[in-house]
Formats: C-alpha cells, structure tokens, sequence
C-alpha cells in the first residue's frame, strides 16, 4: 500500500468509516442490512450442519450485528458453539467460547472481549470466522477469486489467519461488508502480507 494514488491507506480507511456513518443513517440502510443478514442465514442454513465453531464480532463503529442470526444458529444444535476474539498483547487474536450473558471486557481499543482467565469458555479453534471489512476488493488469481480486507490496520486478522490456517486448512474466512465498499486497484491493492478471505459477504449474497 503506497501513497502513489495520492491516498494512503490511513486516510482511505477514515473516509471509508465516515461513509459507513452516513451510510448506516440512511432511510435505505435497513432493507440493505436485512438482505445482508437474509444472505448469512441462507449460508447458514446450507453449509451450517458442517460447522461446529463460528467466530463473530463484537459490532463498533456501525459494523452489521449478526448476532441473532448466530445465536439462533447455535440453540439449534448442542455441539454448535460461538466464539469472540480476545486481543493479545503481540497483536494476535485468540478465539474464546461466547454465551449469551457472558460478562466481556473492553479491550485497549474500547472492544468488548472475552476474558481469558474465564476457566468455563476454553479458548477454541474456529472451523468459520466472520470478519468485518472496512473496505474490501477481488482479484483473479490462476482463474479463480481472491477477496481481500480493509481492516482497521492493526494487521490482527492477518497474523491470525496464518497460524489457524496452517493447523486447519478448511478454514472459513467470510468477509462483512457493503457492495458500496468494494475498492478498485487504484484506491487500494491488497499487499504480500494480505492474508485472503475465501469468501465475501454483501447485501448482494455471498460471493465464493
């Protein structure tokens, strides 16, 4: 990510996050959220009976809450759980098993986050994350698709992504995002340390 385009990533990224503010107040934003979650839980209801951990997010700065679809998701089947990221201190995420009514503590950037000292949620493994995207965009690499995350640019995600990847390769990195926050090559590229998503999902479906 360079500062060639005259927009550097940082600056991207707070345009990208006031748009979403002005997006999210719109009269349009809830049919558009609706079909975004209407595209989750087809998702769900198709490929779901194959998971049996799927990390979420802890909703901030307009991101789509997908929690009841989730926890309605997990109250169908006794080995299904959910799991929320904690932050650690090498900016790493680990994944903690989450229940409705579990106290969450705010992390260093105002998240709320599991605790890692609570002796009844082990931390788990996720088979599917859900990851918020600040912005995103696609590639076509050796004839198939590549989605890629805007994140807040603390590289989390990323470092992460690596290492659960290389113990459980079926792995399910699921971007959430707007069609409006697609990026082309000339506003942003996805860099070599980029880890990518395997699929994105907008108020359009769910691109594989």
């Amino acid at each position: 990510m360079d500062d060639m385009h005259g927009n550097s990533p940082k600056t991207l990224r707070q345009d990208l996050l006031k748009q979403r503010k002005e997006f999210a107040a719109r009269q349009n934003y809830t049919p558009v959220q609706d079909q975004l979650i209407a595209g989750l839980n087809h998702f769900l209801a198709q490929d779901g009976n194959s998971l049996r951990v799927i990390a979420l997010y802890w909703p901030i700065q307009d991101e789509i809450d997908l929690f009841p679809s989730l926890i309605a998701w997990a109250s169908q089947n006794s080995g299904r759980s959910l799991a929320l990221p904690y932050a650690r201190a090498d900016k790493h995420l680990e994944f903690y098993q989450w229940q409705v009514g579990d106290l969450l503590i705010p992390s260093q950037h105002g998240v709320p986050e599991p605790s890692p000292n609570n002796s009844s949620r082990p931390a788990v493994n996720p088979d599917c994350i859900l990851i918020p995207c600040v912005g995103w965009s696609n590639s076509i690499e050796d004839g198939k698709p590549h989605y890629w995350r805007l994140g807040y640019g603390g590289g989390y995600f990323d470092r992460t992504l690596v290492e659960l990847r290389k113990h459980n390769p079926k792995l399910i990195c699921i971007g959430i995002g707007f069609d409006w926050q697609k990026l082309n090559d000339e506003q942003w590229t996805a860099q070599a340390h980029d880890e990518p998503l395997d699929m994105m999902l907008t108020e359009s479906g769910l691109l594989r």
